[in-house]
């Protein structure tokens, strides 16, 4: 089975052989009753919630809010922000081969994000705009990839060496890279008196 190439990572062949013959053989789709195709979005279907949660907060946030840190040597809740959006961009676009990245902030090849220039803050409607269009690149991921499709492997070089991800594992990254910053982000905005995020509280 023929490898692709991404922009950046490259899809190892997944096809698996058969214990007996040793000739390959391509396992079937798992699908549904009504035979159809099975997405993932069932196994993550409060991430949609959990963005909101944090796109919600960061909407309503000043400037000066914004540029709070957590300690005098931590990035500003800003700059978290846009690291965890420019995240998605990265392993999604980038190392994975989605589209989308054009409609996001963050261009592919991304050789740096916003939390690598401190001096160009990112006020609140920046945060939201690069926060609804990396999830929407999670979205359409959760809507076309399948239960088969998550064992396959890419290959990601990285600071001289070669290194193997599931598309399991980058959406399990993803999922909770949101996660912890989204925590980390609470502690901080709850010292200084300001709203949290509660992922969980119903809509």
């Amino acid at each position: 089975m023929a490898a692709f190439r991404q922009p950046s990572g490259q899809l190892v062949a997944s096809t698996r052989l058969s214990a007996q013959s040793g000739d390959s053989w391509q396992e079937p789709a798992r699908t549904d009753v009504y035979g159809c195709v099975m997405s993932i979005r069932a196994a993550y279907d409060m991430w949609a919630q959990y963005n909101r949660r944090l796109r919600d907060v960061i909407a309503a946030m000043t400037d000066e809010q914004l540029a709070i840190r957590p300690s005098p040597d931590g990035m500003p809740i800003w700059a978290t922000v846009g690291h965890t959006a420019g995240a998605r961009a990265y392993w999604l676009c980038e190392i994975a081969g989605e589209p989308g990245a054009e409609t996001t902030p963050f261009a592919v090849p991304i050789t740096e994000g916003w939390e690598d220039d401190l001096d160009h803050p990112r006020g609140a409607d920046e945060l939201v705009r690069a926060l609804d269009s990396t999830f929407a690149v999670v979205d359409s991921c959760l809507d076309r990839w399948t239960l088969d499709m998550l064992g396959e492997e890419i290959r990601r070089d990285y600071a001289g060496t070669s290194r193997v991800h599931t598309r399991a594992s980058i959406l399990q990254r993803l999922f909770s890279h949101d996660a912890y910053h989204c925590g980390e982000l609470s502690q901080t905005l709850g010292i200084h008196g300001l709203p949290q995020i509660d992922l969980w509280a119903a809509d």
